[in-house]
């Protein structure tokens, strides 16, 4: 099904602003996830912009996939085609602020993982729920999420599938600036003008410097991540973990 008007892009002097709109949970699928790639490849291309906020106008930042499908008992999901275009996020050039707010689960934190900075509040949700949900962690978020709050708290996270708010978040490393629910996005964009603020061709070279080889790295991980959750997304195990969050229970789950 398309969204046309699914992300909205305002500018703000220097800043772009790319908001997601697919109300209430923001769902990601391939279509949504390409055309984002494709507007940030397109700012990388424009010298009026500096800085990038990615910013949610539903209740939550990003939801993660939606596996109704699984739950219909319908094809077996098969994700390689999304993180063909999800790696491209990886690859673009202008600093990039995310504001989160509500949930970034599954696929959202991955999707909050791509920007340089997160600002947050203590109503976030964050979570890494793959391993509650049956599976293996994918979008490179097993490069992502140690590489921001080290490989213990990544373990952590990933094993239990716990949610956290803002203020562990930002507690932990996992987003940078925390402020009172309705700031996060005046938040972000200032702090994205901030950057702005700075010489532009130096920011960027900066930032290539200090993410040298991370989206190789990231890419590399992922063709894992890939292979392993297409051989877990046909086992009773996945089924039961999207049945559980469907029917919020607990899983029961017997290593199949």
């Amino acid at each position: 099904m398309p969204y046309p008007q699914d992300i909205a892009l305002t500018r703000h002097g220097h800043v772009a602003q790319l908001a997601l709109h697919r109300p209430p949970h923001n769902h990601v699928d391939v279509d949504l996830i390409g055309r984002l790639a494709g507007q940030l490849e397109a700012l990388d291309a424009d010298d009026g912009c500096r800085a990038i906020v990615l910013s949610s106008s539903a209740k939550a930042f990003c939801a993660g996939a939606d596996f109704g499908s699984v739950r219909e008992g319908g094809a077996a999901f098969d994700p390689g085609p999304f993180y063909v275009q999800a790696m491209r996020l990886f690859r673009t050039r202008k600093p990039l602020v995310a504001a989160v707010q509500g949930a970034a689960v599954g696929a959202g934190l991955g999707l909050a993982l791509v920007a340089d900075f997160r600002v947050t509040c203590v109503g976030a949700r964050w979570s890494a729920n793959f391993n509650r949900l049956g599976f293996h962690p994918g979008f490179g978020l097993s490069v992502t999420l140690p590489h921001l709050v080290g490989a213990q708290q990544a373990a952590l996270l990933f094993y239990t599938g716990r949610r956290i708010d803002g203020a562990a978040a930002v507690r932990i490393g996992l987003a940078d600036e925390l402020v009172d629910d309705g700031e996060v996005l005046p938040r972000a964009l200032a702090l994205a003008q901030e950057i702005a603020a700075s010489a532009p061709l130096a920011v960027e070279a900066t930032r290539e410097t200090l993410r040298l080889g991370l989206a190789e790295r990231i890419a590399e991980a992922n063709r894992r991540e890939l292979a392993l959750q297409q051989v877990q997304f046909r086992s009773d195990d996945f089924r039961e973990g999207v049945a559980a969050m469907a029917e919020r229970r607990a899983p029961i789950f017997h290593r199949q």
